[in-house]
């Protein structure tokens, strides 16, 4: 396994872990208190709290329990992984094809929250903003290291990410416009 993917484990596996804790304690914060309004919540817009306000929605529970918590362990892993990695451990060709399917799970389903975030719900949610950005990169890294058959894509990958990135950053825009707009 590259080194470089393993540091993006590290990293970007414990920004994930951190968003997922952060929201995982908000979400405790406003059980204890309904008035409780969370940190997060910055505007009408980028607001943790509306999101929780749907906590019991099927997307802020899509496996009946709350998301954050299935962020908790699945970045635990991400991290470990990248630690032991960089410790000397040489992942086997199913360890490497099993995270691959991990992240494809998590890009996947971050897509889903996107979607949700943006048409269902109206509201972003700093933590669950900043999982986007690591997920991202954690699958597209991950694949091309997982797959040599996918080599030639090494060439353009940044720009593969950079296009996927303003992609999301044009929908959020887009969804948002009215909000936005009113600012200027």
């Amino acid at each position: 396994m590259n080194p470089r993917l393993a540091w993006l484990y590290v990293i970007g596996g414990g920004l994930g872990l951190g968003a997922a804790a952060a929201l995982t304690l908000e979400k405790i914060a406003k059980l204890r208190d309904p008035a409780y309004v969370p940190t997060c919540s910055l505007n009408p817009v980028v607001s943790c709290g509306s999101v929780m306000d749907v906590m019991d929605s099927a997307q802020a529970e899509a496996f009946g329990f709350p998301n954050p918590l299935l962020g908790i362990a699945a970045f635990s892993v991400v991290v470990t992984t990248g630690v032991a990695v960089l410790a000397g451990f040489e992942p086997p060709r199913w360890y490497r094809v099993a995270m691959n399917a991990g992240t494809a799970f998590g890009v996947v389903f971050v897509h889903w929250l996107i979607f949700a975030s943006l048409y269902d719900i109206r509201a972003l949610c700093p933590y669950c903003m900043v999982v986007w950005v690591v997920v991202l990169p954690m699958f597209w890294y991950t694949t091309l290291d997982t797959w040599p058959a996918l080599a030639p894509l090494r060439r353009v990958h940044s720009a593969v990410l950079a296009l996927w990135y303003a992609v999301i950053v044009v929908l959020v825009l887009f969804a948002f416009w009215d909000y936005w707009s009113s600012l200027v």
